[in-house]
């Protein structure tokens, strides 16, 4: 007589959904992009932002606790009456971190706010030329300057989540080498220095990532041809007058899912590695 064997999956106790939490600013936050979430509405926070994206592509449990205008001091304090700290959402359950911050400790976008010239030169003045003055890139010291507040950053998430695999999202390709005046009323070499600018502050945030075992995830590449100087149906990041819903400088709908994906691409691969490394 033969006894057929139990079926598997009968018994088999479903994994629970990874737990994922989202810190940052507002790249991660995507303000003005629609839907926007109800929850802390003064972090002008957007259900469909990257970590949204990422979240549902990979069955996550996701508490995204990202707001517009974060510095790191607002991880531990809070930002808002009634907003808790976003380190607060950190726990040693927590399977998944990712994080986007810096911008607001450097002042970029308000330094790249100081960039725009209406008029063409000389009729105005340059911000590259403003910021270097002295021969010494002030914005670039800025930043170099923060690097050790990161450290402690991804030290911080570590100590609250120490068995979460932590991804640092970078800022990514906001504006090509020249820029595109009138287009964007930036001048060639303002352009050009903005986004130099940018690109400092992702090197330290992926120099940082890579020194504290964090997976760094790069925004930059799959934004090529999607900077504020394509046309408007094929930006990722909307220009000085947006022409889609979304804040100036900042992700659009297209570019929050296209980072998502850059970032559920990073989870998944560095799964593969734990996989095949155990």
């Amino acid at each position: 007589m033969s006894v057929t064997a139990p079926h598997a999956s009968a018994s088999a106790t479903p994994s629970p959904p990874p737990r994922y939490v989202a810190l940052g600013d507002s790249f991660a936050a995507e303000p003005l992009v629609p839907p926007a979430d109800p929850t802390d509405p003064a972090c002008l926070r957007s259900l469909a932002g990257y970590p949204h994206v990422a979240a549902r592509a990979l069955g996550a449990d996701l508490t995204d606790v990202s707001c517009s205008a974060a510095t790191t001091g607002d991880l531990s304090a809070s930002q808002h009456a009634g907003v808790p700290p976003q380190y607060a959402a950190l726990s040693p359950g927590t399977d998944l971190v990712s994080v986007t911050i810096g911008a607001n400790d450097v002042r970029l976008f308000s330094e790249a706010l100081k960039c725009v010239n209406l008029l063409p030169q000389p009729l105005g003045t340059s911000c590259a030329e403003r910021n270097t003055a002295d021969g010494t890139d002030r914005l670039a010291a800025r930043i170099d300057a923060w690097a050790p507040t990161f450290a402690s950053v991804l030290d911080e998430i570590a100590r609250r989540a120490p068995y979460a695999e932590v991804f640092v999202v970078g800022y990514g390709n906001f504006v090509r080498t020249g820029g595109c005046y009138p287009t964007q009323p930036l001048w060639s070499q303002d352009a050009t220095h903005l986004q130099r600018t940018i690109d400092r502050l992702t090197a330290v945030l992926r120099r940082t990532a890579e020194e504290h075992h964090a997976t760094f995830v790069d925004t930059y590449g799959p934004g090529i041809g999607h900077d504020i100087c394509a046309a408007p149906g094929d930006r990722y990041i909307e220009g000085m007058a947006p022409d889609r819903p979304a804040a100036a400088l900042h992700p659009n709908e297209a570019g929050a899912r296209v980072i998502g994906e850059a970032l559920t691409a990073a989870v998944r691969a560095q799964r593969a590695r734990t996989d095949g490394a155990s």
